[in-house]
């Protein structure tokens, strides 16, 4: 992630429950190093990196973007690429999978159904900072979706999950919903990255703890989404990009049995919650970004 302000984000993601390492890297919980800050005229996205399961794949993956005219080529083990519209690096690497550990789920009461039995729930007792499990998803803005979007399923694999009509593209390369989103916008920018917790106490947790002397954070929350189903929480760091908290996303295990939908209106945004606002949609910082006037101290 490029910013002006080095310093005040990394400050911002260290509140948000990310650690820091001596290398510089900000870890989560279950997938170890996952974000790093690096100083940027204008806040973007400078690189995405994603796993592969053997060198045969990054072999196909070269051969699908060699198919769609864009380069590729070998740093050390990993094949790199540069998305066309946007400009970031794309690194592909060959990893194991990540594998979360198995922990039992949260105790919710019901009617006739006291699964968490007598007493607080567990939720208003808990005293540990919320530290997310792992990047769940990142969602940019392409002045050129369909070329965007091409990129990324035609050229790196990614199936598509839902699509927002005439607007935005889910897609994933694991068995969450969606670990890309490309929206539609009148410039290239980074929107949100979106950050899992083990449920939704932890994502009120994480933005109760995150609004406490700084309310200018808060963007828009506690809802529900209808693509993906989870629970969402959204906060904006110092560079004005959007971070949020989630839990209960999706997961699609078998692509037979998921059918992909174009979702319209406020359907494509939410099932409840809030209604988001105008900034949500359109960040205030857009205009200074096309003419890249863009400041930040």
């Amino acid at each position: 992630m490029g910013v002006p302000d080095v310093a005040g984000t990394a400050r911002y993601y260290a509140d948000f429950g990310l650690a820091q390492d001596d290398a510089g890297w900000f870890t989560t919980r279950d997938a170890g190093r996952q974000l790093k800050i690096v100083h940027a005229p204008t806040r973007r996205l400078v690189e995405v990196s994603m796993g592969a399961d053997d060198p045969d794949d990054l072999d196909r993956i070269a051969g699908r973007l060699a198919r769609l005219d864009i380069p590729s080529w070998r740093e050390g083990a990993a094949l790199v690429t540069r998305e066309p519209v946007a400009g970031f690096r794309a690194v592909i690497s060959v990893a194991e999978r990540l594998r979360q550990p198995e922990e039992p789920p949260t105790p919710y009461n019901g009617p006739g159904r006291l699964d968490r039995g007598p007493g607080r729930a567990p939720g208003v007792l808990r005293e540990h900072p919320v530290r997310p499990r792992k990047l769940g998803h990142v969602v940019v803005g392409s002045t050129d979706h369909g070329t965007t979007r091409r990129f990324f399923t035609d050229g790196l694999g990614f199936r598509t999950s839902d699509a927002i009509k005439d607007h935005g593209t889910f897609m994933r390369c694991s068995t969450d919903h969606h670990n890309v989103l490309v929206l539609a916008a009148p410039v290239n920018f980074l929107h949100h990255t979106s950050w899992q917790v083990e449920d939704v106490d932890e994502v009120g947790r994480g933005a109760f703890t995150m609004l406490e002397g700084h309310p200018e954070r808060h963007v828009w929350g506690l809802g529900r989404h209808h693509a993906g189903s989870n629970f969402f929480w959204y906060l904006k760091d110092p560079a004005g990009n959007f971070s949020e908290y989630y839990s209960d996303m999706d997961s699609i295990v078998d692509d037979q049995l998921w059918t992909p939908q174009t979702l319209e209106g406020a359907k494509g945004l939410f099932s409840w919650g809030p209604p988001p606002p105008p900034s949500f949609l359109r960040p205030d910082d857009l205009a200074a970004l096309m003419t890249g006037s863009h400041q930040n101290s």
